[in-house]
């Protein structure tokens, strides 16, 4: 039987116009109007490129509408962590909706409903009325409704190709037997895009794996029996919230839209449509391509028209009339080399030892330093030419080997350059070499060059070189259960793949130095965080030691605190329900027990129930304390202590968390595996998870090193506030003086409450807290919380004119600095949009401050590595949480360790203000802070 001529794409326009927009966002397109085109010029090149490459016979564009669904009546809290639509993206839309009317498309959109809702309805009509049907989305929802003559068409992205799924592909990307059971999938592990909250403790392996075995979400909870431990606790208390997920994640499929063929049918562009919008945007070459006028001249070699490659402002007028394909591999001419007799790898050695600097990268079995056994060494000095040495299983025979490179990456004069420095580094104390000498990481030098950007090598590659590498996926498959290891790969497809990063590495430090050269930032990159990468590795190495008997006690302690609460909540609302769903518990807060007048309510009309809400209710309703109460208990148990001995590592016993310099934008350094910055520390019961850490013997205890009030100090320099700066450097209580000032009463008269007011107007200010912010936290009027702002700002008038400058400095340059020039770009600080602009003002207020401060802390951490190396103590630095450092201190250095570090701290940088260090001891973290 022959396939149907009759061909339709459903555009999913959202999905692709946030592509377009992010494509852009690093060289958005400004044309002469000031206008931001980008989200326009990459939506028309997909949609064109799509008509001329696909050919549809039929075609429609499906948006969303600003009316809540269906889902938000379900869900109160569905896609409610998203932000704002960008204020970018909602000036282009009007335009993109007239340049698809322009190509004589129909718009697709219905109130309460979404667009994928829209496209899955018209999509199984038309596959039954003789249809091939394309779902164009990098959405992974819409792979539910693949069937036979139904598929997915994933665009290109970033050098990869259009990607295709029939059922087939489907089922093997998913790992499932059925297509329907995508629905299922997202309603066991959720969807953090949408807010789908799914079944605590299920990822997507373990998804599978419970499909595999039970087919459906219901099926599994209807066979708990079966399953064991904190799996069967989990699915029996959160066994609804999978099923209402896995609703909300269902594509509807009966929308009353009405399937009209001849309304999709495609007869091409329009061209006085297209003409106006297109010269008010100033798409001039892209309007003579369509129109078959004769092209103008590209300007520069190599320029791509599509919508995932980032393009230069004037892009217009350098695009040539056919895409051209980014390199790669296959396309350019490359010589990487084998190196694995012991006479080829002294050949190399004494090459490497003639360059002034060379590019050098390690392959592994894993993705964690500590745990991840070294499979070979990259290195290149050439653009285009690398080398690669494979490591056998053998342990000391690697060692053996590696040992022969010590001279090489220990060698004080020759520049290492590397991306993801720090990985490589920890990867090779494993194996005895300690990397020394010049250093230059790629993914430091983009983070200060662009640091909201992505700073991946494969991003970098295709943005500076044009040039798309190999994906680590090509080799051993995509993340999951069947993913393979680089040790099991064939040697000549390793070389490629090893010696292309070494290579492209290489090309990309190159094309960076010169930018790092040319800004503020060269300071900061060679004598901070290149610096902070050795000291960094040594406390990741170090690792701490966990009492995991601690653990247990309190995992014990918190699972009896919350049966006992919740029979409490149960009591007070005279009723059992599921504290869990928002929507039950609004009803008993608001419907039945009626603790407000006139409760919020969110966008689909249900109640809202979040902390904010229940924070205010708790001071007078017993019911929504015990609610936080319960919240933290389970939150606690399950995100920290049942979780932090599962991280313990295997070769030692202790936990290696991974601290990230390149993630946070405002400078701080942020921890995975675990994540300390988030060990709460507000409650006692947060608290005690600190009771787990401890020295790594009794021969040593814990000493934790904390700078006071840094960011108050800080802003007080910056200010140069002559009465804060007075009282910090006469020992006072600052937030006793703030009182004493906004309230107008003598130090001596400041009661309890004042000083409470006047301490969360000290660092809300920093923060730029509204009176509406000010009296939530505080529990008081708006008018009692604009009062004490009032007073604040006239009694410390020099901190009112720091924050002005700081604003309009901003507006000016773009941008926020801190002492040491580190920059946050503020894009939006001159938008039209005032709560978009207000962010961006208070990121202008704060970033120098937040941003000083985490460049202290890190001078201070280089400084004190530094002097205890020289000194040769057998104490460590072990951790870093926000203004603190934890030392595990053996005991005959006590005194030494308590009087040097403080005077480190506090000499990192210079201000007007003195700097304090709170300093601790004791036999485990808790006890020492």
């Amino acid at each position: 039987m022959n396939k149907p001529e009759k061909k339709l794409f459903l555009l999913d326009a959202m999905a692709l116009i946030y592509r377009a927009h992010f494509a852009f966002s690093k060289t958005p397109r400004i044309n002469s109007k000031g206008q931001n085109t980008g989200a326009s010029f990459g939506f028309t090149n997909t949609l064109y490129e799509v008509i001329q490459k696909q050919k549809p016979t039929h075609i429609g564009v499906a948006f969303d509408t600003s009316a809540p669904t269906f889902r938000h009546e379900q869900f109160a809290d569905y896609k409610g962590h998203r932000e704002e639509v960008p204020e970018d993206i909602v000036i282009n839309l009007p335009y993109i909706k007239e340049i698809i009317a322009g190509f004589g498309i129909p718009i697709l959109e219905m109130d309460g409903y979404e667009a994928d809702d829209v496209i899955g309805t018209l999509a199984k009509a038309a596959g039954k009325n003789d249809f091939e049907v394309f779902m164009m989305t990098s959405d992974k929802d819409y792979a539910q409704l693949v069937e036979e003559h139904i598929y997915l068409y994933k665009p290109a992205y970033l050098g990869n190709a259009v990607d295709i799924l029939g059922v087939e592909e489907v089922k093997k990307k998913f790992d499932i037997e059925h297509v329907d059971q995508v629905r299922d999938i997202l309603g066991l592990q959720g969807d953090a895009s949408d807010n789908i909250p799914g079944i605590p403790g299920i990822g997507a392996k373990t998804a599978v794996k419970l499909l595999k075995e039970y087919g459906t979400v219901e099926n599994l909870i209807a066979n708990t029996d079966d399953l064991k431990g904190k799996q069967k606790e989990n699915v029996i208390n959160f066994g609804q919230q999978g099923i209402m997920s896995k609703e909300l994640a269902t594509i509807k499929i009966d929308v009353p839209i009405e399937f009209n063929e001849e309304a999709l049918k495609y007869t091409g562009p329009i061209e006085d449509k297209l003409t106006k919008v297109f010269q008010e945007l100033e798409f001039r070459t892209i309007l003579k391509r369509i129109f078959n006028v004769e092209e103008a001249k590209p300007k520069t070699a190599g320029a791509q028209i599509s919508l995932f490659e980032a393009a230069s402002p004037k892009e217009e007028e350098q695009i040539p009339s056919q895409p051209q394909e980014m390199a790669n591999i296959f396309s350019v001419v490359h010589d990487y080399h084998l190196i694995d007799t012991p006479e080829l790898r002294q050949r190399l050695i004494t090459h490497l030892m003639a360059q002034d600097e060379y590019c050098f990268d390690t392959e592994t079995t894993g993705i964690d330093p500590v745990e991840a056994d070294l499979i070979g060494l990259a290195f290149s000095y050439h653009a285009k030419e690398a080398y690669y040495i494979p490591i056998p299983d053998d342990q000391n025979e690697a060692k053996k080997i590696v040992a022969e490179f010590k001279e090489v990456l220990e060698d004080e004069k020759i520049l290492k350059i590397a991306q993801n420095l720090k990985y490589d580094v920890l990867v090779l104390k494993k194996y005895g070499v300690e990397v020394k000498g010049p250093t230059f990481d790629t993914m430091l030098a983009h983070y200060l060059i662009e640091p909201d950007g992505k700073h991946n090598m494969d991003v970098l590659s295709e943005n500076y070189l044009h040039y798309s590498p190999v994906s680590i996926t090509t080799l051993i498959g995509k993340k999951g259960t069947k993913q393979g290891n680089m040790k099991d790969i064939e040697i000549e497809k390793v070389v490629e793949y090893a010696g292309e990063d070494a290579d492209i590495t290489l090309q990309l430090k190159h094309k960076l130095e010169p930018l790092i050269g040319e800004s503020s930032i060269s300071k900061l990159f060679y004598e901070v965080e290149l610096p902070l990468v050795p000291v960094l590795a040594d406390m990741e190495y170090e690792g701490v030691r966990v009492d995991t008997n601690t653990l247990k006690e309190l995992s014990d302690d918190l699972a009896k605190e919350s049966i006992k609460v919740e029979q409490e909540i149960y009591q007070e609302a005279g009723e059992e329900f599921n504290i869990a769903s928002p929507k039950q518990l609004g009803e008993i807060l608001f419907d039945k027990m009626k603790l407000v007048d006139k409760p919020k309510k969110t966008k689909s009309g249900q109640y809202a129930t979040g902390e904010e809400i229940l924070s205010r209710l708790a001071n007078e309703h017993d019911i929504a304390r015990k609610i936080l109460d319960f919240r933290q208990f389970n939150k606690l148990k399950s995100t920290y202590v049942d979780a932090l001995p599962e991280m313990i590592s295997t070769t030692d016993g202790r936990i290696h968390t991974n601290y990230s310099q390149a993630v946070a934008a405002t400078g701080r350094l942020s921890s995975i595996n675990p994540n300390l910055q988030n060990i709460p520390i507000r409650t006692a019961k947060g608290r005690e998870i600190r009771k787990a850490f401890v020295p790594r013997d009794d021969d040593h205890i814990l000493i934790s090193a904390d700078y006071s009030q840094i960011e108050l100090r800080i802003m007080a320099s910056f200010a140069e506030d002559e009465v804060m700066i007075e009282a910090f450097r006469n020992g006072r209580d600052i937030h006793s003086t703030t009182a004493a000032k906004i309230f107008k009463v003598g130090l001596d008269e400041v009661d309890a409450d004042m000083r409470r007011k006047a301490k969360s107007a000290n660092f809300g200010i920093i923060y730029g807290i509204s009176a509406f912010g000010l009296a939530q936290n505080l529990n008081i009027s708006r008018t009692e919380a604009k009062e004490i702002i009032d007073a604040y700002f006239e009694e410390f008038s020099a901190v009112k004119r720091y924050m002005d400058n700081a604003i309009n400095e901003a507006r000016e340059k773009g941008y926020a600095e801190t002492i040491l020039g580190r920059r946050r770009y503020l894009r939006d600080i001159n938008s039209r949009n005032v709560t978009v602009r207000g962010y961006a003002e208070r990121n202008a207020i704060n970033a120098p401050i937040q941003g000083s401060a985490a460049d202290m802390i890190k001078v201070a951490m280089i400084n004190i590595h530094n002097w205890m190396h020289r000194e040769q103590l057998k104490s460590n630095m072990i951790l870093q949480v926000h203004d603190e450092l934890v030392f595990d201190v053996h005991k005959s250095e006590i005194d030494i360790i308590k009087t040097t570090i403080p005077e480190l701290m506090k000499s990192a940088l210079k201000l007007k203000v003195p700097m304090e260090v709170e300093i601790g001891q004791g036999n485990n973290w808790l006890e020492a802070h």
